[in-house]
């Protein structure tokens, strides 16, 4: 009812379209348009590598993700935060535009309010901001959904991935390994999996371009993370335009690491992808991805 709440009231070629919805008894579904090319997640976590995406349209979907948050964020009559972004919930049609779907943790709120009161926890292992699971980090806003941006660029450039499984200082949170590589003087290249001919230029062109963002968007210091407007207008710009944010403060990597190994509900220091999906709310809940078998897209409530 939340999803049929929200979604309902949203309109956007980034954003999914609810075409319908049962809500008899027990039959409770929800019903999207027919999104030919799934989930975002299958071309990212394939291990058979039979099927990839190129640079230019890792970068268009990586634009059309930023221009339906920042709408849910500023284009409606009041903020929309998604709470749980990642390649599982970016579906793609048949040319492969993203259009954001799963709003069952979304909560909305007056356009006026920069802050938003929770009682829990949530979002996705791997994904979730900090500051969702220590107040002490600072206030819940929309700033928590551009974390889960810069985590899910991180995805797609294969940072992630590639640095968690290179290195063995497991303690330490892993984005700090990025600023190590370029302290050190080095520049991370990402190995291409998709068919772009020409790999080199549209790595200087989108995927460098994507790096920075990310490490933007992942910053600790709530006020150093962009807004999604900036977001936009930073892949939208001049890669040598672009400035990679300082070190943070290593009291903070402190408290996170503190935080994050005192409990059993969320680890923010890495996410294995063949695990389930764990979405922390009050308990932990498995989260259903969505099937490419079915002619609509239908998610049980």
């Amino acid at each position: 009812m939340n999803e049929i709440a929200t979604i309902g009231r949203i309109h956007h070629v980034n954003v999914v379209k609810l075409v319908g919805y049962c809500a008899h008894v027990s039959k409770r579904a929800l019903i999207y348009d027919y999104m030919p090319n799934c989930s975002l997640e299958k071309y990212l976590f394939n291990r058979d590598k039979t099927i990839s995406l190129s640079w230019d349209t890792k970068f268009e979907i990586t634009v059309g993700v930023a221009r339906g948050i920042e709408y849910l964020h500023r284009g409606c009559d009041v903020q929309i935060l998604h709470f749980d972004i990642k390649p599982h919930n970016i579906l793609l049609d048949d040319n492969f535009i993203p259009e954001i779907s799963y709003f069952g943790l979304a909560k909305f709120f007056p356009t006026d309010k920069t802050t938003v009161t929770m009682t829990a926890a949530r979002g996705t292992i791997g994904y979730v901001a900090p500051e969702l699971i220590s107040r002490s980090i600072g206030a819940v806003s929309y700033k928590a959904d551009v974390y889960s941006v810069g985590m899910l660029l991180m995805e797609m450039v294969s940072l992630k991935k590639d640095l968690i499984g290179n290195n063995d200082n497991s303690s330490q949170y892993f984005p700090y390994w990025i600023y190590d590589y370029f302290n050190q003087g080095k520049d991370i290249e990402v190995v291409n999996d998709g068919d772009d001919e020409n790999h080199d230029d549209s790595w200087r062109k989108y995927g460098r371009k994507m790096k920075i963002v990310a490490l933007w968007c992942i910053q600790m210091n709530l006020d150093d993370r962009p807004s999604m407007y900036k977001v936009l207008e930073m892949l939208e710009g001049d890669v040598e335009r672009l400035k990679i944010p300082e070190y943070p403060s290593q009291s903070i990597q402190t408290a996170v690491v503190d935080q994050t190994c005192s409990t059993d509900s969320v680890s923010l220091l890495e996410h294995d992808d063949s695990s389930p999906n764990v979405e922390i709310i009050v308990e932990k809940l498995h989260s259903m991805p969505y099937s490419c078998k079915s002619p609509k897209y239908c998610k049980m409530l």
